[in-house]
């Protein structure tokens, strides 16, 4: 009896002393308090399972260093690039003398300094308001290809519209059009060789994003590339919250309709989208493509639509479209509208969009009330009551998903993406936003959201406390892995 008691105080004290260490570890990341706590919690109470969730998904790996060398040979590709273009320092001076206008022209000096991206005014866009249209827009611009097809995507299945998809890039590869493609390797997880080998056997170029592989613990599981783009021939370039795969074009039987925004760009602004999807292409295929001249071709467009692009990602030290965001309901002093799919904000974001609204800003904020993951499903619930007694105006879409990643502030700026408003989006994704200093763009986008609204219910404060008490508690116990989704 004796020996087994030493034997369980060797035991409790190894137990404690490895907890200590693992703490310490964890606070040394000197990341966000609120998630360095529920961390903590979550490996005191589960101790193995906490810490391998925890190397796996919670380890600050902003500066790992495969990340580093990302961000350096970026630096160094993006500076060559950049000396090919004709760039505007001047592009302050485009932007109207209104208060209101002066204020968002400070989104733009802050992401010239933290993205290295530079507003431009010669640009054409098309707002792309489901995925018939997006798909149509994109095969027509496949087709007419003459020169290169560059393609990224973190979804792409194989089914319908994912075989039609690889059979025109086959055939423009087979007629000398050069095509690129990069596909997430978790997003497109299942993308079988039976796939991919005709597009290789053809003459595609294509690279998996980190793959994972038998290093499962590393902290490429937890960095995905979200982003959307394809860029045809350096001219026009498409991106927002629409993947390849049916479910777009035909809902999920379980949830109904996807509702989404892409939008489709013309002119100089797709430099920028052809700059992100290059440097991408040098991370994962370690080619930098010759004579860089050609995809980046002159514009010549009829339309002056003011387009700046925004990527961020772990591989940088500014959050920069969480950044954006944060400046744009900041500076907000009328309406802000925002659709999201997945509502699982850090604190600063909260505190802003509730500061907006108590300031007397009309705060409407849109999300799903069915989602395709129930646990971030629940962690976005249990901020509604917050957000409500701020006053910030919140509904369900209830035909069925929004997975649109929009934000429309004064009806004179707006955000069109694959950025969610939520930590995974900000912190641990590659993600890439267009943004529009342009009432008229503003104002078509606001009218797509406000009919989204008559498919929508608002949230009223007083019936939504009487929930049940089950829903409450899951949503409360979901709230304490939000800093880790």
């Amino acid at each position: 009896m004796i020996q087994l008691l030493d034997y369980s105080l060797v035991l409790g004290i190894a137990y404690l002393l490895t907890m200590a260490v693992i703490v310490l570890a964890v606070i040394q990341q000197r990341g966000d308090p609120t998630k360095t706590l529920a961390w903590t919690l979550f490996i005191a109470l589960a101790p193995v399972v906490g810490l391998l969730f925890y190397v796996v998904l919670g380890k600050n790996y902003r500066r790992d260093k495969l990340l580093s060398r990302k961000e350096m040979s970026d630096q160094q590709q993006l500076a060559l690039m950049m000396g090919l273009l004709s760039v505007n320092d001047d592009y302050l001076s485009w932007f109207p003398s209104s208060p209101s206008e002066t204020h968002f022209r400070g989104i733009a000096q802050m992401l010239a300094h933290s993205n290295k991206t530079l507003p431009t005014r010669n640009n054409q866009v098309q707002l792309l308001t489901n995925a018939t249209e997006k798909y149509t827009a994109l095969f027509s611009a496949i087709e007419q290809a003459q020169d290169h097809i560059h393609l990224e995507y973190y979804i792409i299945k194989d089914d319908n519209i994912g075989n039609l998809l690889r059979d025109v890039l086959i055939r423009k590869a087979k007629q000398g059009v050069e095509v690129r493609l990069i596909y997430d390797y978790l997003g497109s997880w299942g993308l079988s060789k039976k796939y991919l080998r005709p597009l290789v056997d053809s003459g595609v170029q294509v690279y998996p994003f980190l793959p994972v592989k038998l290093s499962f613990f590393r902290s490429k599981i937890n960095h995905r590339n979200h982003r959307k783009i394809v860029v045809v021939d350096g001219k026009v370039a498409f991106t927002g919250g629409i993947n390849i795969a049916d479910r777009y074009l035909n809902g999920l039987p379980e949830i109904g309709v996807w509702r989404d925004t892409h939008v489709q760009l013309m002119g100089d602004a797709v430099y920028w989208l052809q700059i992100v999807f290059l440097l991408d292409w040098y991370f994962v295929s370690k080619q930098s493509p010759s004579n860089v001249e050609r995809y980046l071709p002159v514009h010549s467009v009829s339309q002056r639509h003011t387009v700046q692009i925004a990527a961020s990602g772990p591989d940088s030290d500014w959050a920069c479209i969480m950044q954006m965001y944060f400046a744009a309901i900041n500076r907000s002093s009328v309406k802000l509208y925002i659709a999201t799919p997945y509502f699982v904000p850090n604190e600063s974001m909260l505190t802003a969009l509730c500061a907006a609204a108590l300031r007397g800003v009309d705060v409407r904020l849109l999300i799903s009330e069915r989602s395709d993951s129930s646990i971030t499903q629940w962690a976005s619930m249990s901020y509604i009551d917050t957000l409500l007694e701020a006053g910030v105006h919140v509904f369900l879409y209830s035909k069925g998903i929004t997975h649109s990643k929009l934000l429309m502030a004064d009806g004179e700026f707006c955000s069109v993406g694959t950025a969610n408003m939520d930590v995974r989006s900000f912190e641990h994704n590659f993600e890439v936003n267009a943004l529009f200093y342009d009432q008229q763009l503003t104002q078509k986008l606001e009218d797509t959201f406000l009919h989204d609204l008559q498919y929508s219910v608002e949230i009223d404060l007083e019936e939504w406390q009487k929930r049940p008490r089950r829903e409450r508690f899951m949503e409360n116990l979901s709230r304490l892995l939000a800093p880790m989704l």
